[in-house]
């Protein structure tokens, strides 16, 4: 993923979503202090891929005035999205192209 690239935004009169893909940890924390900074976003909201450290280096990089969470489901919502990741090579070699 190509964080420039692969990106877009909603916005309506009340709301502004930023939809952003990133390539791995790093790149969402770069990422999501830049939305911040740049934006002045007020949440975050991550894919389930991203683990609790994970979250918690971004909650630290974006500091205390910004939430972030993760969009999880229940236990077979789970399994059929990490089904797919897994396919689509988000825990292999062939995810970091």
């Amino acid at each position: 993923a190509e964080s420039e690239k692969h990106r877009c935004v909603i916005e309506t009169s009340r709301y502004k979503l930023f939809v952003v893909l990133v390539k791995d940890q790093d790149q969402a924390v770069k990422v999501c202090k830049k939305l911040v900074k740049e934006e002045g976003i007020h949440s975050i909201l991550l894919c389930p891929g991203f683990t609790h450290k994970d979250v918690a280096k971004i909650v630290e990089a974006v500091g205390k005035n910004t939430g972030v969470f993760v969009a999880r489901g229940d236990g077979p919502s789970n399994r059929i999205s990490r089904e797919i990741m897994e396919k689509e090579g988000w825990f292999s070699e062939k995810g970091k192209e």
